[in-house]
């Protein structure tokens, strides 16, 4: 089971673009907001395992 960690960029609509933190990478992954938590916000921290993110304590 893998885990990566993303931060949110920006929100475009109804997508997201998302950074991954935990490797040195300035690609962006964009992410329908429906597979995301609804209280995100930009500069929110995500972890993705199990294929859900999942909001991360500020």
């Amino acid at each position: 089971m893998e885990t990566w960690y993303y931060e949110v960029v920006n929100i475009e609509g109804d997508y997201a673009n998302l950074k991954r933190t935990d490797i040195s990478s300035d690609d962006l992954k964009l992410v329908a907001r429906a597979l995301l938590p609804p209280e995100i916000a930009e500069g929110s921290r995500l972890k993705y395992e199990l294929m859900q993110y999942e909001l991360m304590g500020e």
